[in-house]
């Protein structure tokens, strides 16, 4: 499963009414595992909704290399998602094959057995008939990422996917990336854990609304680009103006 690579040219993403990606260029090659990392506000969440086609570009363009909307799994932070609504976990999880079995049908006897084996993959076989607002915020992670299995997608876009949970979920979390890494799925996830990006992305795309570094996690992260980012954050305005620079 080697999906095409996903091609940015002169992207302004706003936000607000305010730039948020500002003139980013540049490739995830097919199969490529690759951290966002930057400060709080630099566009990341903004950039993976771009690419799933949820936040329309300014100016720019994103090429998918025809990838279809269902071809790309996007997975929101936890905070921006709403538990309190009485649903199963079996039934989040089964919704992640929605495009494949439509909307209105009863789930068939296969997707509730890959229901099964995907809850039992993420550590929670026994799960499936807990309503998730019962779950901790580990468990939920494990069942949303459940939920990407069943979607199968080759693209894959997580924000914060180890953010509020405990040392071994986030281990056993990451251990699912790399396997996904592994079948030759691309792979794009919004990281504030400096030390994992570190370890574990051989890519790294360093953003401050303005691209600061982007390539081998070695050459893109270091002190000095860190720093960069740090002071292009601190000169941030509290309003900033709309970008008025003409496209290259």
């Amino acid at each position: 499963m080697t999906p095409p690579a996903i091609t940015l040219t002169d992207l302004t993403c706003l936000h607000a009414g305010r730039p948020a990606v500002h003139h980013l260029s540049g490739r995830f090659a097919p199969g490529s595992l690759t951290a966002v990392v930057g400060p709080n506000g630099a566009g990341k969440s903004t950039l993976l909704r771009a690419i799933a086609g949820l936040h329309t570009a300014t100016e720019g363009r994103i090429d998918r290399g025809g990838l279809a909307r269902q071809d790309i799994a996007l997975l929101p932070q936890a905070g921006a998602l709403d538990r309190a609504f009485p649903i199963a976990c079996a039934d989040v999880v089964a919704s992640g094959a929605l495009a494949r079995i439509g909307p209105f049908r009863a789930v068939p006897p296969a997707t509730r057995a890959a229901v099964e084996a995907a809850l039992a993959a993420v550590g929670l076989s026994g799960f499936a008939r807990r309503l998730v607002g019962t779950l901790s915020a580990g468990q939920f992670q494990r069942v949303m990422f459940a939920r990407l299995m069943l979607q199968d997608a080759p693209v894959l876009l997580l924000d914060e996917p180890t953010a509020a949970v405990d040392a071994r979920t986030a281990a056993d979390l990451l251990a699912i990336i790399q396997g996904w890494h592994g079948e030759g799925r691309t792979v794009v996830a919004v990281l504030h854990d400096l030390d994992l990006v570190a370890r574990a992305f051989p890519e790294t795309l360093l953003l401050a609304r303005d691209p600061v570094a982007w390539g081998p996690t070695a050459v893109a992260f270091t002190p000095e680009t860190r720093l960069r980012a740090r002071l292009v954050a601190e000169a941030w305005a509290e309003q900033p103006e709309i970008c008025t620079q003409a496209a290259a």
